[in-house]
C-alpha cells in the first residue's frame, strides 16, 4: 500500500496539547498555546499552533529548526541582529542554535514544520 498524503490543514478531531511558556522565559504575559501535533516521521514533525498575545525567551538546540507559515495573526521575532515580522500569508525559518524572543502581536495560527538537523 502506498503512503498517503497528509493535509496539514484542520484540527477537528484532533485534540490540542495546551501549555504556556515557562514561567521563568516569560518576558511579558502568560499566554496559552495550543499545539496539534498532525505529523510525526522520524526527525520531522508537523501541525498547526495557537497562541495569545504574549512574548518569551527560546533557545533553539543546534540540532534543530522550523519552518513555519502564519495563516492568522502577527508574530515578530527578536534576534541578535534586530526583529523580524511575520503576518498572514508569510513564512519564516527558525534556524539550529537561534536565541532570542518570540512575541505574539496579535493572537495568532500558523502551520509549522519542525525538523531535528541531526536526524
Amino acid at each position: 500500500m502506498a503512503p498517503e498524503i497528509i493535509l496539514i490543514d484542520s484540527t477537528e478531531g484532533h485534540p490540542p496539547t495546551r501549555d504556556q511558556p515557562r514561567a521563568d522565559r516569560r518576558v511579558h504575559g502568560a499566554p496559552q498555546r495550543e499545539t496539534w501535533t498532525l505529523h510525526e516521521a522520524g526527525p520531522m514533525s508537523a501541525g498547526i499552533w495557537t497562541c495569545e498575545v504574549g512574548r518569551w525567551r527560546i533557545a533553539f538546540p543546534a540540532g534543530r529548526q522550523e519552518f513555519f507559515h502564519v495563516l492568522q495573526g502577527r508574530v515578530r521575532l527578536h534576534g541578535p541582529v534586530g526583529a523580524v515580522d511575520v503576518g498572514p500569508g508569510q513564512g519564516a525559518v527558525i534556524p539550529p542554535g537561534f536565541a532570542g524572543e518570540f512575541e505574539v502581536l496579535e493572537p495568532v495560527r500558523k502551520q509549522f514544520v519542525l525538523v531535528d538537523v541531526n536526524g
